[in-house]
């Protein structure tokens, strides 16, 4: 099964692939999608919007999982990651992928064993997990990874082969 993995962000989008049978993994591909901060926010979405699409469109992944909105101090930053998430879900929803949604804590949980642990543990678990020589350069894409491995974990088995 191959899953994708996506890491909300208004500048940077973090996106995963993993293919799994339940409990082995492996990295099909991980990035960042960038949009330019100058750029008007409707235009930054659309951005996020096509380059979603085109992931999709050539790895052809069989479920998604996002991570949840975090909820920090900044009620603007929060609502520019909310329509940003709304727009990842409307391209999974319209390419007819299942889609899972993950609240940070249960990824990095999932990951590290612990639901605060920092960015760089969940990047070292990654590449752990994955047998990577390297750990995968961005923390967004890294995450992105992570919200993939954690939806594997959390399905049954005999749902993946």
């Amino acid at each position: 099964m191959r899953i994708l993995g996506i890491d909300c962000g208004s500048q940077f989008t973090g996106y995963g692939l993993i293919d799994t049978d339940g409990t082995r993994h492996r990295l099909v591909e991980a990035g960042v999608i960038k949009t330019n901060p100058a750029d008007p926010f409707p235009q930054r979405l659309c951005t996020i919007g096509v380059r979603l699409r085109e992931v999709i469109a050539e790895h052809h992944p069989d479920e998604a999982a996002v991570e949840d909105t975090f909820i920090a101090a900044n009620a603007r930053s929060a609502l520019k990651l909310t329509h940003v998430r709304g727009v990842a879900l409307f391209v999974l929803a319209e390419a007819g992928l299942g889609v899972a949604e993950y609240p940070p804590a249960q990824v990095k949980l999932a990951l590290v064993g612990n639901g605060r642990a920092e960015k760089q543990q969940v990047q070292w678990m990654t590449r752990v997990l994955l047998g990577l020589s390297e750990p995968i350069s961005s923390l967004d894409a890294s995450d992105a990874v992570a919200v993939a491995i954690c939806h594997a974990a959390r399905r049954p088995v005999s749902a993946i082969r």
